[in-house]
């Protein structure tokens, strides 16, 4: 049985497939999320409506997408990661759409915040962690492939939604981003299969040992997980770090706009974090596999904060471009290599959902650090101690996984790891 399986094992290992729906469902989901700063001067005409409250829209989707992975995430490990995948990108498209014929800034909450914020809750962790479980070997490359999806939506959405709004108006163009995300992300996610033995492969497309069908995967329960001290120190790190790494997200290209750069310009700043970001999920998830992905964690922390100073003492567009290149890598590296230590420290049996819990710190930070920024600017009109709160935040990350790297060595020998 198992030499006529390794004889049908297709030239592509299925696990490529995996990775091309988890890069669609990335580039939609998250593509069309941050294309919020393209619509921050629109609804803020639109509705009369201050910064900080305009902002408040990003931080609620923020919250969702990362807070529900707790839900999603198991479900995923029970249903399967294709069920949640499609139903995350319907409510990615219908909140889009819904968005478009707001009468008000607090529908926009509802269609925007909601809906997207539980389109992507629902397919991002399942998409993600079904990639972890295909992968051993270039698991940190894998899963950086994956979520690259995110850094390339990043430059091509948010300008597209730029041009549209100009040439149809911001509603039209919610309206256009959410068939588009309803389509496509649709589609995608329809490849995703939870488990290489259902194809009869072991991960990185290796035969299936013939006594091997009925194995479970090894690894933590979820409780056994979220109380060990690598669990919770990792936690930490991520739920400060939040604070300050979706604060670019909103309110660079109102920075931007406030310091005399062209509007056409100023979007293509988030662009420019795309990029970078894009670049840092290629080249640092796989380095990641080198150097030892949690070493490399703590690096993305450091690499953030340096990027952060510079934000802080730019004004002009080159310092600006330069600022959101260097932060994307790190940022990109961040959320690449993030579910492989979590796989790395857990195994792979419940992996959805411990990822999930884990996006749970996450979404704090992105609830509060935007929405706290654009409140800040109200009262201040500048963005100076946001930047500065950012960097601090993400030094403490860095300094958390320092301590983590010492104490915590024993935990990983002792694991059901596989």
């Amino acid at each position: 049985m198992s030499s006529h399986r390794a004889s049908a094992t297709p030239p592509i290992f299925y696990g490529w497939f995996i990775v091309a729906s988890a890069f669609a469902v990335t580039f939609m989901g998250f593509g069309s999320a941050y294309t919020f700063s393209a619509f921050v001067d629109s609804l803020q005409r639109e509705f009369g409506a201050s910064r900080g409250s305009v902002s408040l829209v990003f931080s609620l989707a923020g919250f969702l997408y990362f807070g529900l992975g707790v839900v999603s995430g198991p479900l995923a490990d029970r249903w399967g990661s294709r069920r949640l995948a499609v139903i995350g990108m319907l409510f990615t498209g219908l909140g889009l759409a819904v968005a478009s014929v707001a009468r008000n800034l607090t529908e926009v909450y509802a269609a925007y915040g909601l809906g997207v914020g539980l389109g992507v809750g629902c397919a991002y962790v399942p998409a993600v962690g079904a990639v972890q479980r295909w992968f051993v070997k270039r698991r940190g490359f894998a899963s950086g492939l994956a979520v690259s999806g995110i850094g390339v939506g990043t430059p091509v959405m948010p300008p597209l939604a730029a041009l549209l709004i100009e040439m149809m108006g911001w509603r039209m163009t919610y309206l256009v981003l959410g068939g588009l995300t309803a389509v496509v992300g649709v589609g995608m996610a329809l490849l995703i299969e939870n488990d290489p033995r259902d194809r009869g492969l072991a991960p990185d497309g290796e035969p299936l040992q013939a006594n091997a069908q009925a194995t479970r995967p090894l690894g933590f329960s979820v409780g056994e997980a979220i109380r060990s001290p690598r669990f919770i120190g990792l936690y930490m790190a991520c739920l400060i770090c939040g604070l300050g790494v979706f604060v670019p997200f909103v309110h660079l290209v109102p920075y931007a706009l406030d310091h005399g750069v062209p509007q056409t310009s100023a979007v293509l700043l988030l662009g420019a974090i795309g990029v970078g970001s894009t670049a840092g999920r290629f080249f640092l998830g796989g380095l990641a596999d080198r150097m030892g992905r949690q070493q490399s964690v703590l690096l993305m922390f450091v690499g953030m904060a340096v990027a952060l100073a510079i934000w802080a003492v730019s004004t002009g567009f080159w310092p600006l471009a330069l600022f959101a290149f260097v932060f994307g890598i790190f940022y990109g590296g961040w959320v690449a290599v993030l579910p492989a230590v979590v796989m790395d420290y857990f195994g792979g049996r419940n992996v959805s959902g411990i990822i999930g819990v884990l996006y749970t710190s996450v979404a704090f930070g992105t609830l509060i650090g935007p929405s706290a920024a654009g409140f800040a600017f109200d009262i201040s009109h500048s963005y100076t101690l946001p930047i500065l709160v950012s960097v601090a935040a993400n030094i403490v990350a860095a300094g958390i996984m320092a301590v983590m790297s010492k104490v915590s060595v024993g935990v990983a020998k002792g694991s059901a790891v596989p």
